[in-house]
């Protein structure tokens, strides 16, 4: 399936120190009108979805992904952004939007990807299997397994469907970060499967805040 995405890159006025969930819970105030920028319809009440507006800080940048209605809201609110305040004021220097139709869907060829930011592929329900598992043999079979459901989580979100059977390959490290003042295990590093990801697209848990952003590896 095709789809229209929009990328927005700001270049600050000095280093940016805060996380991609300061920049989330930012512009959702800012343009609280616009339920797909935060997810919160109010109270307790949440959209539950593969979110289709997604933000990231990396390269010292702050970075918005925008998929379909996504993308057209961040069109729609660009020109109003000239700041951030967020741990500290960042007046935008530069301001770069770059827009497209990508193909997301299983691919004949297999396809290498890293990410660029850590991956929380374990929750509440898998991380005791996780941890109970002896050797690290086991324990990669599970997390490929894992990193495929999320795959087919965010094609189902996507309403993509998927006729083939995956199968990831992974090279992770493990690491320790913090999720919304929880400690939690994520994994960096690089895999391989047959199917189309678009840059910057997330998986996993997480995905609005900044994690599991994905980004392919090509080969000269």
């Amino acid at each position: 399936m095709k789809f229209n995405i929009v990328n927005l890159s700001f270049k600050t006025n000095q280093h940016v120190t805060a996380n991609a969930s300061k920049v989330r819970g930012f512009l959702g105030n800012q343009f609280s009108e616009y339920i797909i920028l935060h997810n919160h319809y109010g109270g307790e009440n949440f959209l539950y979805s593969y979110p289709l507006v997604q933000y990231n800080v990396f390269d010292d940048t702050i970075h918005v992904l925008g998929i379909d209605e996504g993308a057209k809201i961040l069109k729609h609110i660009a020109p109003e952004i000239n700041s951030f305040s967020l741990d500290k004021e960042y007046i935008v220097e530069e301001k770069t939007i770059h827009e497209k139709e990508v193909d997301i869907k299983p691919s004949s060829e297999e396809k290498h990807y890293k990410f660029i930011t850590p991956w929380l592929g374990l929750n509440n329900k898998n991380y005791p299997k996780y941890r109970g598992l002896k050797t690290w043999k086991e324990k990669k079979e599970l997390i490929n397994k894992i990193l495929v459901g999320n795959i087919l989580s965010m094609s189902k979100g996507l309403g993509i469907i998927v006729n083939k059977k995956l199968y990831a390959k992974t090279h992770f490290k493990e690491q320790i970060v913090d999720f919304k003042s929880l400690k939690m295990n994520a994994f960096t590093g690089e895999f391989k499967i047959h199917y189309d990801i678009p840059d910057y697209f997330g998986l996993g848990k997480g995905v609005s805040h900044g994690f599991g952003c994905v980004k392919q590896i090509i080969y000269e």
